[in-house]
């Protein structure tokens, strides 16, 4: 058993190309990871055109929702994404999970009534949801918690204004963010007079 208590020495290049080809392993395998978690969903099919849903919602994100396994996206707004960072008073803090957080009090355990009149590219239906009398769209963008994105801009104006929410910091856009984790942008934070 002498091949147990060789020692095999490695030269210090030998080292090198060895910690250097172990961090690109770790490299591809996140990058695959990440890419594997952003792609839309291989095994829930596309919901139909159009249509409508009433009933108890599970809340995925700052701006989606699935009733009894039918995937909706809030029409005309964006919210940061789960895994989004933003910056209040110097200190990040996971604006992505806030806004998922703040849908679900909206919601507040209540079911919802969504309609929808077209699909995403990832096969969600993009629909108006109301949680009783509150179209839940307009009161995520109106309290700050998401961006307008073809709709709500009177809302995302005065939460502008007010400093509600995402507003009373710095943030990506979280169409910037999800560009940027797919490598495709910079980082370009919220200054009061940008967009």
């Amino acid at each position: 058993m002498k091949f147990l208590h060789s020692r095999r020495r490695f030269s210090t290049a030998g080292r090198w190309v060895g910690l250097a080809l172990g961090l690109a392993t770790l490299g591809i395998g996140e990058r695959a990871w990440r890419d594997w978690r952003s792609a839309p969903s291989r095994h829930v099919p596309p919901v139909e055109a159009h249509g409508e849903r009433h009933g108890r919602a599970h809340v995925a994100d700052g701006d989606s929702v699935a009733i009894e396994g039918t995937r909706l996206r809030l029409i005309g707004i964006d919210a940061p994404e789960l895994a989004q960072d933003c910056d209040r008073d110097g200190r990040r803090y996971a604006c992505g999970e806030t806004a998922k957080a703040h849908l679900s009090d909206l919601i507040g355990g209540r079911p919802i009534d969504c309609v929808w009149e077209k699909r995403d590219k990832y096969g969600r239906g993009l629909a108006q949801c109301r949680a009783g009398t509150r179209d839940l769209g307009a009161a995520m963008v109106s309290d700050g918690w998401a961006v307008a994105y073809g709709g709500h801009e009177a809302e995302e104006a005065e939460a502008r204004r007010n400093r509600r929410g995402l507003w009373a910091g710095r943030f990506e856009w979280p169409e910037d963010f999800r560009r940027r984790e797919r490598g495709r942008a910079n980082f370009i934070g919220f200054d009061e007079d940008e967009r």
